[in-house]
Protein backbone atom coordinates (compact mmCIF):
# COMPACT_ATOMS: atom_id res chain seq x y z
CA UNK A 1 0.00 0.00 0.00
CA UNK A 2 1.36 3.65 -1.08
CA UNK A 3 0.65 6.42 1.77
CA UNK A 4 1.75 9.52 0.81
CA UNK A 5 1.89 12.35 3.23
CA UNK A 6 2.17 16.02 2.22
CA UNK A 7 3.15 18.81 4.51
CA UNK A 8 1.85 22.46 3.37
CA UNK A 9 4.47 25.59 4.28
CA UNK A 10 4.48 28.32 3.01
CA UNK A 11 6.88 31.31 3.86
CA UNK A 12 3.73 34.34 4.27
CA UNK A 13 2.23 33.34 7.58
CA UNK A 14 1.14 37.23 8.70
CA UNK A 15 -0.11 35.83 12.18
CA UNK A 16 3.33 34.72 13.49
CA UNK A 17 6.06 35.70 11.13
CA UNK A 18 8.13 32.70 10.52
CA UNK A 19 6.19 30.53 12.24
CA UNK A 20 6.83 27.40 10.85
CA UNK A 21 10.41 27.63 11.34
CA UNK A 22 10.31 29.27 14.81
CA UNK A 23 11.85 27.03 17.31
CA UNK A 24 9.67 25.50 19.72
CA UNK A 25 11.04 22.71 22.17
CA UNK A 26 14.52 23.16 20.41
CA UNK A 27 13.35 22.31 17.18
CA UNK A 28 11.75 24.51 14.34
CA UNK A 29 7.61 24.07 14.69
CA UNK A 30 7.72 21.98 10.77
CA UNK A 31 10.23 19.67 12.21
CA UNK A 32 7.33 17.91 14.39
CA UNK A 33 5.00 17.17 11.87
CA UNK A 34 7.69 15.93 9.29
CA UNK A 35 9.47 13.50 11.94
CA UNK A 36 6.08 11.67 12.78
CA UNK A 37 5.17 11.09 8.94
CA UNK A 38 9.07 9.87 8.95
CA UNK A 39 8.31 7.68 12.13
CA UNK A 40 4.72 6.28 10.85
CA UNK A 41 4.39 2.62 10.22
CA UNK A 42 2.07 3.39 7.68
CA UNK A 43 3.34 6.43 5.33
CA UNK A 44 5.74 5.17 2.76
CA UNK A 45 6.43 8.92 1.03
CA UNK A 46 6.75 12.22 2.60
CA UNK A 47 6.82 15.17 0.70
CA UNK A 48 6.85 19.38 1.50
CA UNK A 49 5.21 21.97 -0.46
CA UNK A 50 6.33 25.43 0.18
CA UNK A 51 7.63 28.26 -0.97
CA UNK A 52 10.06 29.23 1.71
CA UNK A 53 14.18 27.87 1.24
CA UNK A 54 14.42 27.72 5.00
CA UNK A 55 11.47 25.16 4.91
CA UNK A 56 13.16 23.53 2.34
CA UNK A 57 16.17 23.16 3.82
CA UNK A 58 14.86 21.43 6.78
CA UNK A 59 12.84 19.07 5.01
CA UNK A 60 15.83 18.38 2.95
CA UNK A 61 18.19 17.72 5.94
CA UNK A 62 15.45 15.59 7.72
CA UNK A 63 14.71 13.02 4.70
CA UNK A 64 11.58 14.32 3.19
CA UNK A 65 11.17 15.28 -0.68
CA UNK A 66 10.17 18.98 -1.64
CA UNK A 67 7.53 20.21 -3.88
CA UNK A 68 8.32 23.73 -4.65
CA UNK A 69 5.30 25.51 -4.63
CA UNK A 70 4.42 28.12 -7.72
CA UNK A 71 3.59 31.43 -6.87
CA UNK A 72 -0.17 31.00 -8.00
CA UNK A 73 -0.62 28.81 -4.87
CA UNK A 74 0.68 30.83 -2.32
CA UNK A 75 -2.06 33.37 -2.32
CA UNK A 76 -4.29 33.64 0.55
CA UNK A 77 -7.56 32.94 -1.60
CA UNK A 78 -6.00 29.71 -2.33
CA UNK A 79 -7.79 26.67 -1.14
CA UNK A 80 -5.36 24.40 0.88
CA UNK A 81 -7.15 20.92 -1.70
CA UNK A 82 -5.77 22.90 -4.62
CA UNK A 83 -1.68 22.58 -2.68
CA UNK A 84 -2.48 19.18 -1.73
CA UNK A 85 -3.49 17.97 -5.47
CA UNK A 86 -0.53 19.90 -6.89
CA UNK A 87 1.98 17.89 -4.43
CA UNK A 88 0.45 14.76 -5.88
CA UNK A 89 2.19 12.60 -8.07
CA UNK A 90 -0.50 10.79 -10.27
CA UNK A 91 2.14 8.66 -11.91
CA UNK A 92 2.41 6.78 -8.61
CA UNK A 93 -0.51 4.59 -7.58
CA UNK A 94 -1.33 6.22 -3.97
CA UNK A 95 -3.77 4.45 -1.83
CA UNK A 96 -3.86 7.31 0.27
CA UNK A 97 -2.62 11.04 0.78
CA UNK A 98 -2.46 12.41 4.41
CA UNK A 99 -2.45 16.21 4.43
CA UNK A 100 -0.31 17.52 7.61
CA UNK A 101 -0.37 20.62 9.09
CA UNK A 102 3.24 21.60 10.40
CA UNK A 103 0.77 23.93 13.03
CA UNK A 104 0.70 20.32 15.09
CA UNK A 105 3.66 19.88 17.04
CA UNK A 106 1.98 17.87 19.97
CA UNK A 107 0.58 15.52 17.80
CA UNK A 108 2.33 11.46 18.50
CA UNK A 109 3.21 9.48 15.34
CA UNK A 110 0.64 6.57 17.65
CA UNK A 111 -1.89 9.05 17.29
CA UNK A 112 -1.44 9.20 13.91
CA UNK A 113 -1.00 5.68 12.62
CA UNK A 114 -4.06 4.48 14.87
CA UNK A 115 -6.06 7.27 12.51
CA UNK A 116 -4.32 6.14 9.03
CA UNK A 117 -5.10 2.42 10.19
CA UNK A 118 -8.85 3.15 11.26
CA UNK A 119 -9.49 4.45 8.11
CA UNK A 120 -8.07 1.58 6.41
CA UNK A 121 -9.81 -0.57 8.33
CA UNK A 122 -13.29 1.09 7.66
CA UNK A 123 -12.79 1.73 4.03
CA UNK A 124 -13.37 5.56 4.57
CA UNK A 125 -12.92 8.04 1.76
CA UNK A 126 -12.15 10.74 4.12
CA UNK A 127 -11.00 10.76 8.07
CA UNK A 128 -9.92 14.29 9.86
CA UNK A 129 -9.01 14.84 13.49
CA UNK A 130 -10.55 15.96 15.84
CA UNK A 131 -11.35 16.88 19.40
CA UNK A 132 -15.04 15.88 21.42
CA UNK A 133 -15.54 19.37 22.87
CA UNK A 134 -19.17 19.89 24.02
CA UNK A 135 -20.42 22.72 25.31
CA UNK A 136 -23.36 24.93 25.61
CA UNK A 137 -22.96 27.31 22.72
CA UNK A 138 -25.42 29.57 20.80
CA UNK A 139 -26.08 30.62 17.32
CA UNK A 140 -28.35 32.78 15.03
CA UNK A 141 -31.41 32.21 13.84
CA UNK A 142 -33.72 34.68 11.85
CA UNK A 143 -31.25 37.68 13.61
CA UNK A 144 -31.91 36.58 17.34
CA UNK A 145 -29.49 34.69 19.17
CA UNK A 146 -30.71 31.56 20.15
CA UNK A 147 -29.08 28.05 22.04
CA UNK A 148 -27.83 25.18 19.90
CA UNK A 149 -29.28 23.03 22.47
CA UNK A 150 -32.52 21.84 23.81
CA UNK A 151 -32.10 21.41 27.33
CA UNK A 152 -29.06 23.19 29.82
CA UNK A 153 -27.11 19.97 31.38
CA UNK A 154 -23.57 19.58 32.76
CA UNK A 155 -20.86 19.18 30.08
CA UNK A 156 -20.48 15.47 30.53
CA UNK A 157 -23.67 15.24 29.32
CA UNK A 158 -23.74 16.95 26.62
CA UNK A 159 -24.00 15.19 23.51
CA UNK A 160 -20.41 14.92 21.29
CA UNK A 161 -19.35 18.40 19.47
CA UNK A 162 -16.24 17.72 17.09
CA UNK A 163 -13.94 20.34 16.58
CA UNK A 164 -11.57 19.74 13.93
CA UNK A 165 -7.78 20.34 15.19
CA UNK A 166 -6.05 20.55 11.40
CA UNK A 167 -3.52 17.84 12.62
CA UNK A 168 -4.46 15.50 9.13
CA UNK A 169 -6.97 14.30 7.02
CA UNK A 170 -6.70 11.33 5.30
CA UNK A 171 -7.98 11.14 2.38
CA UNK A 172 -8.68 8.08 -0.16
CA UNK A 173 -6.46 9.34 -3.24
CA UNK A 174 -9.35 9.13 -5.72
CA UNK A 175 -11.02 11.98 -4.15
CA UNK A 176 -8.09 14.15 -4.10
CA UNK A 177 -8.77 16.90 -6.39
CA UNK A 178 -8.41 20.79 -6.39
CA UNK A 179 -11.73 21.64 -5.26
CA UNK A 180 -11.62 19.00 -2.17
CA UNK A 181 -10.01 16.29 -0.18
CA UNK A 182 -13.74 15.24 0.88
CA UNK A 183 -15.16 11.98 -0.31
CA UNK A 184 -18.83 10.24 0.66
CA UNK A 185 -17.90 8.41 3.34
CA UNK A 186 -16.47 10.64 5.97
CA UNK A 187 -15.50 10.47 10.04
CA UNK A 188 -13.41 11.77 12.27
CA UNK A 189 -10.77 10.57 14.63
CA UNK A 190 -10.67 11.87 18.08
CA UNK A 191 -7.44 13.47 19.53
CA UNK A 192 -6.13 13.24 22.79
CA UNK A 193 -6.85 16.93 24.34
CA UNK A 194 -3.17 17.15 24.93
CA UNK A 195 -2.03 16.80 21.26
CA UNK A 196 -5.21 18.74 19.78
CA UNK A 197 -3.07 22.64 19.94
CA UNK A 198 -3.18 24.04 16.43
CA UNK A 199 -0.73 26.58 16.38
CA UNK A 200 -2.66 29.99 15.21
CA UNK A 201 -1.65 32.81 17.69
CA UNK A 202 0.83 33.73 19.75
CA UNK A 203 -0.68 32.16 23.01
CA UNK A 204 -0.59 28.60 21.03
CA UNK A 205 2.73 29.17 20.76
CA UNK A 206 3.34 29.47 24.51
CA UNK A 207 0.69 26.69 25.13
CA UNK A 208 2.80 24.64 23.03
CA UNK A 209 5.92 25.53 24.14
CA UNK A 210 4.74 24.53 27.99
CA UNK A 211 3.67 21.10 26.23
CA UNK A 212 7.11 20.19 24.51
CA UNK A 213 9.18 21.16 27.02
CA UNK A 214 7.19 19.67 29.96
CA UNK A 215 9.09 17.17 31.67
CA UNK A 216 7.88 13.70 32.99
CA UNK A 217 7.87 13.79 36.68
CA UNK A 218 8.33 10.69 39.52
CA UNK A 219 8.00 11.25 42.98
CA UNK A 220 8.87 8.33 45.88
CA UNK A 221 7.12 9.16 49.24
CA UNK A 222 6.50 7.37 52.73
CA UNK A 223 5.38 8.48 55.64
CA UNK A 224 4.26 6.57 58.95
CA UNK A 225 3.96 6.57 62.75
CA UNK A 226 7.98 6.36 62.80
CA UNK A 227 8.59 8.19 59.69
CA UNK A 228 6.43 11.33 60.58
CA UNK A 229 3.61 12.72 57.68
CA UNK A 230 5.16 15.56 56.64
CA UNK A 231 6.89 14.03 53.74
CA UNK A 232 2.98 12.74 52.91
CA UNK A 233 2.01 16.59 53.08
CA UNK A 234 5.39 17.46 51.18
CA UNK A 235 5.00 15.32 47.90
CA UNK A 236 1.09 16.31 47.73
CA UNK A 237 1.96 19.79 47.60
CA UNK A 238 5.05 19.44 45.27
CA UNK A 239 2.88 17.59 43.06
CA UNK A 240 0.19 20.95 42.13
CA UNK A 241 3.65 22.41 41.45
CA UNK A 242 4.12 20.66 37.75
CA UNK A 243 2.46 21.73 34.28
CA UNK A 244 2.10 17.73 34.64
CA UNK A 245 0.73 14.88 36.43
CA UNK A 246 3.75 13.56 38.20
CA UNK A 247 3.30 9.35 39.52
CA UNK A 248 3.74 9.31 42.91
CA UNK A 249 5.32 6.09 44.45
CA UNK A 250 4.57 4.44 47.59
CA UNK A 251 6.13 1.25 49.52
CA UNK A 252 3.11 -0.83 50.71
CA UNK A 253 4.97 -2.37 53.47
CA UNK A 254 5.62 1.42 55.05
CA UNK A 255 3.00 3.44 54.02
CA UNK A 256 -0.67 3.17 54.22
CA UNK A 257 -2.13 4.72 51.01
CA UNK A 258 -5.20 6.39 53.42
CA UNK A 259 -2.30 8.50 54.68
CA UNK A 260 -2.81 10.41 51.22
CA UNK A 261 -6.25 11.06 51.80
CA UNK A 262 -8.75 11.78 48.88
CA UNK A 263 -6.22 13.12 46.62
CA UNK A 264 -7.01 12.57 42.93
CA UNK A 265 -2.88 12.63 42.19
CA UNK A 266 -1.74 9.29 40.58
CA UNK A 267 -0.57 7.03 43.56
CA UNK A 268 1.40 3.89 42.38
CA UNK A 269 2.27 1.12 45.31
CA UNK A 270 4.89 -0.32 45.10
CA UNK A 271 6.20 -3.59 47.57
CA UNK A 272 9.71 -2.80 47.62
CA UNK A 273 12.52 -0.98 45.94
CA UNK A 274 12.98 -3.52 43.26
CA UNK A 275 9.60 -3.23 41.56
CA UNK A 276 9.99 0.76 42.33
CA UNK A 277 13.29 0.73 39.77
CA UNK A 278 11.41 -2.03 37.63
CA UNK A 279 9.13 0.56 37.04
CA UNK A 280 10.93 3.65 36.57
CA UNK A 281 13.04 1.40 33.84
CA UNK A 282 10.09 1.50 31.70
CA UNK A 283 8.42 4.98 32.26
CA UNK A 284 12.02 6.76 31.63
CA UNK A 285 11.67 9.82 34.05
CA UNK A 286 13.11 13.27 33.48
CA UNK A 287 12.60 14.13 36.96
CA UNK A 288 12.33 11.74 39.89
CA UNK A 289 11.90 13.04 43.62
CA UNK A 290 13.11 10.93 46.98
CA UNK A 291 11.16 12.33 49.83
CA UNK A 292 11.39 9.00 51.95
CA UNK A 293 13.81 10.50 54.89
CA UNK A 294 17.10 9.10 54.43
CA UNK A 295 18.85 7.45 51.33
CA UNK A 296 21.67 5.12 50.69
CA UNK A 297 24.63 5.22 48.14
CA UNK A 298 23.21 1.60 47.42
CA UNK A 299 19.45 3.37 46.52
CA UNK A 300 21.06 5.83 44.67
CA UNK A 301 23.51 4.23 42.54
CA UNK A 302 20.27 1.94 41.67
CA UNK A 303 18.30 4.40 40.99
CA UNK A 304 20.85 6.62 38.98
CA UNK A 305 21.15 2.80 36.78
CA UNK A 306 17.56 3.04 36.05
CA UNK A 307 17.29 6.41 35.35
CA UNK A 308 20.60 7.37 33.67
CA UNK A 309 19.34 10.43 32.01
CA UNK A 310 16.89 11.93 34.72
CA UNK A 311 17.70 14.68 37.56
CA UNK A 312 17.48 13.42 41.40
CA UNK A 313 16.21 15.75 43.61
CA UNK A 314 15.77 14.55 47.35
CA UNK A 315 14.00 16.22 50.27
CA UNK A 316 14.80 15.63 53.95
CA UNK A 317 17.75 13.31 53.08
CA UNK A 318 20.12 12.81 56.06
CA UNK A 319 21.52 9.75 54.59
CA UNK A 320 24.44 9.21 52.35
CA UNK A 321 22.72 9.22 49.47
CA UNK A 322 22.84 12.60 49.02
CA UNK A 323 26.23 12.47 48.14
CA UNK A 324 24.67 11.10 44.62
CA UNK A 325 21.89 13.27 43.78
CA UNK A 326 21.86 16.07 41.78
CA UNK A 327 20.08 18.19 44.23
CA UNK A 328 18.92 18.13 47.98
CA UNK A 329 16.40 20.46 49.86
CA UNK A 330 16.40 20.33 53.18
CA UNK A 331 14.49 22.72 55.12
CA UNK A 332 14.59 21.60 58.76
CA UNK A 333 18.20 22.03 58.84
CA UNK A 334 20.22 25.51 58.95
CA UNK A 335 23.37 25.02 56.82
CA UNK A 336 25.41 22.02 55.17
CA UNK A 337 29.14 22.60 53.23
CA UNK A 338 27.34 20.10 50.09
CA UNK A 339 26.98 22.11 46.89
CA UNK A 340 24.42 20.51 45.84
CA UNK A 341 22.52 20.90 49.29
CA UNK A 342 19.93 23.61 49.43
CA UNK A 343 19.57 24.08 53.53
CA UNK A 344 17.51 26.60 55.77
CA UNK A 345 13.95 27.60 56.37
CA UNK A 346 14.16 29.50 52.83
CA UNK A 347 13.36 26.25 51.44
CA UNK A 348 10.52 25.41 53.28
CA UNK A 349 6.97 24.13 50.89
CA UNK A 350 4.09 26.46 52.63
CA UNK A 351 0.72 24.64 52.71
CA UNK A 352 -1.46 26.35 50.24
CA UNK A 353 -4.07 27.44 52.53
CA UNK A 354 -1.18 29.41 54.92
CA UNK A 355 -0.51 31.32 51.86
CA UNK A 356 -3.61 33.23 52.18
CA UNK A 357 -3.96 33.65 55.81
CA UNK A 358 -2.39 36.87 57.97
CA UNK A 359 -0.32 36.68 61.01
CA UNK A 360 -2.13 36.63 64.31
CA UNK A 361 -3.16 39.89 66.02
CA UNK A 362 -1.11 39.86 69.45
CA UNK A 363 -3.83 40.44 71.95
CA UNK A 364 -3.98 41.56 75.53
CA UNK A 365 -3.97 38.31 77.30
CA UNK A 366 -3.16 34.62 76.04
CA UNK A 367 -6.97 32.89 76.01
CA UNK A 368 -6.61 29.95 73.73
CA UNK A 369 -4.07 27.69 73.15
CA UNK A 370 -3.25 25.36 69.73
CA UNK A 371 -1.90 22.22 70.22
CA UNK A 372 -0.68 19.93 67.43
CA UNK A 373 2.38 17.45 67.11
CA UNK A 374 1.94 16.63 63.43
CA UNK A 375 0.74 13.61 61.53
CA UNK A 376 1.48 10.66 63.85
CA UNK A 377 3.04 12.39 67.27
CA UNK A 378 5.11 9.18 68.50
CA UNK A 379 5.51 10.48 71.88
CA UNK A 380 2.34 11.10 72.88
CA UNK A 381 2.76 14.40 73.46
CA UNK A 382 -1.10 15.26 72.72
CA UNK A 383 -1.66 12.84 74.99
CA UNK A 384 0.35 14.07 78.33
CA UNK A 385 -0.72 18.08 77.36
CA UNK A 386 -4.69 17.22 77.42
CA UNK A 387 -3.96 15.31 80.76
CA UNK A 388 -2.67 18.80 81.95
CA UNK A 389 -5.65 21.09 79.92
CA UNK A 390 -8.18 19.46 81.85
CA UNK A 391 -6.96 20.49 85.73
CA UNK A 392 -9.13 22.70 87.17
CA UNK A 393 -6.61 25.53 87.39
CA UNK A 394 -7.45 25.63 83.09
CA UNK A 395 -10.67 25.56 83.01
CA UNK A 396 -10.89 29.33 81.68
CA UNK A 397 -7.99 28.88 79.02
CA UNK A 398 -9.32 27.24 75.93
CA UNK A 399 -7.33 24.39 74.15
CA UNK A 400 -7.39 23.09 70.42
CA UNK A 401 -5.80 19.77 69.78
CA UNK A 402 -5.14 18.79 66.76
CA UNK A 403 -4.86 14.92 66.16
CA UNK A 404 -3.24 13.77 62.54
CA UNK A 405 -3.40 10.61 60.58
CA UNK A 406 -1.15 8.57 61.91
CA UNK A 407 -1.87 9.30 65.27
CA UNK A 408 -2.98 6.27 67.69
CA UNK A 409 -5.07 6.42 70.40
CA UNK A 410 -7.43 8.81 68.82
CA UNK A 411 -10.75 7.84 70.24
CA UNK A 412 -9.47 7.91 74.04
CA UNK A 413 -8.29 10.98 73.58
CA UNK A 414 -11.73 12.12 71.77
CA UNK A 415 -13.15 11.48 75.11
CA UNK A 416 -11.40 14.95 76.46
CA UNK A 417 -14.04 16.88 74.55
CA UNK A 418 -16.15 16.38 77.75
CA UNK A 419 -14.31 19.24 78.98
CA UNK A 420 -15.73 22.53 78.23
CA UNK A 421 -12.23 24.43 77.21
CA UNK A 422 -10.85 21.08 75.33
CA UNK A 423 -11.87 20.40 71.91
CA UNK A 424 -10.07 17.59 70.33
CA UNK A 425 -10.18 17.02 66.59
CA UNK A 426 -8.76 14.44 64.31
CA UNK A 427 -7.50 14.71 60.16
CA UNK A 428 -8.50 18.57 59.83
CA UNK A 429 -8.40 20.24 56.44
CA UNK A 430 -8.60 23.76 57.91
CA UNK A 431 -5.38 23.85 60.06
CA UNK A 432 -4.68 27.59 59.12
CA UNK A 433 -8.48 28.86 60.19
CA UNK A 434 -8.14 26.99 63.97
CA UNK A 435 -4.23 28.33 64.30
CA UNK A 436 -5.27 31.91 63.64
CA UNK A 437 -7.90 31.56 66.25
CA UNK A 438 -5.28 31.27 69.30
CA UNK A 439 -2.82 32.98 71.01
CA UNK A 440 -0.12 30.73 71.86
CA UNK A 441 0.85 26.97 70.72
CA UNK A 442 2.71 23.96 71.34
CA UNK A 443 4.18 21.57 69.02
CA UNK A 444 7.22 19.80 67.53
CA UNK A 445 9.80 20.94 65.85
CA UNK A 446 8.46 19.64 62.28
CA UNK A 447 6.03 21.09 59.34
CA UNK A 448 3.77 22.64 62.00
CA UNK A 449 6.32 24.59 63.53
CA UNK A 450 6.92 26.14 60.37
CA UNK A 451 3.20 27.07 59.85
CA UNK A 452 2.80 28.33 63.39
CA UNK A 453 5.79 30.49 62.50
CA UNK A 454 3.91 31.72 59.20
CA UNK A 455 1.27 32.57 61.06
CA UNK A 456 3.24 34.38 63.69
CA UNK A 457 2.15 32.27 66.46
CA UNK A 458 4.39 32.02 69.64
CA UNK A 459 5.10 28.65 70.54
CA UNK A 460 6.90 26.01 72.65
CA UNK A 461 8.58 23.29 70.65
CA UNK A 462 9.66 20.26 71.83
CA UNK A 463 11.79 17.27 69.45
CA UNK A 464 9.74 13.82 68.63
CA UNK A 465 12.89 12.01 68.44
CA UNK A 466 16.99 12.61 67.60
CA UNK A 467 16.50 13.64 63.88
CA UNK A 468 14.15 16.50 65.31
CA UNK A 469 16.61 17.46 68.30
CA UNK A 470 19.18 18.79 65.02
CA UNK A 471 16.44 20.79 62.92
CA UNK A 472 17.23 24.21 63.36
CA UNK A 473 14.53 26.82 62.50
CA UNK A 474 12.61 25.91 65.84
CA UNK A 475 14.94 27.15 68.07
CA UNK A 476 14.70 29.81 70.42
CA UNK A 477 16.53 32.55 68.36
CA UNK A 478 13.85 32.27 65.83
CA UNK A 479 11.12 33.14 68.10
CA UNK A 480 10.26 29.79 69.66
CA UNK A 481 10.71 28.45 73.30
CA UNK A 482 12.52 25.57 72.65
CA UNK A 483 12.40 22.77 75.51
CA UNK A 484 14.12 19.17 74.32
CA UNK A 485 13.35 16.07 73.47
CA UNK A 486 10.69 14.19 75.57
CA UNK A 487 10.77 16.67 78.33
CA UNK A 488 9.09 16.16 81.96
CA UNK A 489 5.51 16.92 82.26
CA UNK A 490 6.45 19.78 85.03
CA UNK A 491 8.92 21.17 82.24
CA UNK A 492 5.59 21.54 79.85
CA UNK A 493 3.20 22.35 82.33
CA UNK A 494 5.72 25.15 84.09
CA UNK A 495 6.46 26.52 80.31
CA UNK A 496 2.32 26.54 78.92
CA UNK A 497 2.01 28.45 82.69
CA UNK A 498 4.87 30.97 81.51
CA UNK A 499 2.97 31.43 77.95
CA UNK A 500 -0.51 31.92 79.48
CA UNK A 501 1.23 34.90 81.79
CA UNK A 502 3.38 36.37 79.35
CA UNK A 503 2.29 40.53 78.23
CA UNK A 504 1.64 41.67 75.22
CA UNK A 505 4.74 43.07 74.50
CA UNK A 506 6.92 40.12 75.04
CA UNK A 507 4.46 38.00 72.72
CA UNK A 508 4.55 40.81 70.15
CA UNK A 509 8.66 40.30 70.24
CA UNK A 510 8.19 36.47 70.15
CA UNK A 511 5.90 36.98 66.90
CA UNK A 512 8.41 39.62 65.17
CA UNK A 513 11.36 37.07 65.59
CA UNK A 514 9.13 34.26 63.68
CA UNK A 515 7.72 36.94 61.16
CA UNK A 516 11.40 38.11 60.13
CA UNK A 517 11.68 34.76 57.64
CA UNK A 518 10.44 34.62 54.16
CA UNK A 519 8.53 31.25 54.22
CA UNK A 520 6.02 32.21 51.90
CA UNK A 521 8.64 32.40 49.34
CA UNK A 522 9.68 28.97 49.83
CA UNK A 523 8.02 27.09 47.06
CA UNK A 524 8.77 29.82 44.60
CA UNK A 525 12.21 28.74 45.09
CA UNK A 526 12.32 25.16 45.33
CA UNK A 527 10.85 25.08 41.76
CA UNK A 528 12.87 27.57 40.67
CA UNK A 529 15.94 25.60 41.11
CA UNK A 530 14.14 22.55 40.05
CA UNK A 531 12.93 23.78 36.60
CA UNK A 532 16.49 24.86 36.24
CA UNK A 533 18.00 21.43 36.46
Amino acid sequence: MRILAVIPARAGSKGIPNKNIRIIGGKPLIYYSIKNALSSQHITDVIVTTDSEAVRIIATQMGAAVRWRDERLCRDDVTLDAVIDDAVDRSVDWDYVVTMQPTSPTLSVDTLDRAIAYAIEQDLDTLISAINAPHLSWGVKDGKKVPNYKERLNRQYLPPNYLETGAFVVSRASVVTPKTRIGEKVDVFEVPEAESVDVDTFADLQVVAASLNRRKVAIYVNGNNKRGMGHIYRALELADEFYSKPDIYYDTNQTDPAVFGTTTHTLIPVNGIAELFDRCRTERYDIFINDILSTTIDYMIGLKAVLPKAKIVNFEDDGEGILKADLVFNALYSESDLPQVRAGEKYYIAGKTFLMYNPIPIREKVKHVFVAFGGADPRNYSDRILAIASKEEYADVQFTVVLGKAKNNVEALMEYNKYPNIEVLHDVSNMPELMTRCDVAMTSRGRTGYELALLGIPSIAMAQNAREEKHGFVSNENGFTYIGLDPADEIIESNLRMYLGLSQSSRQHFQDLLLSHDLKGGRRRVMGLIENL
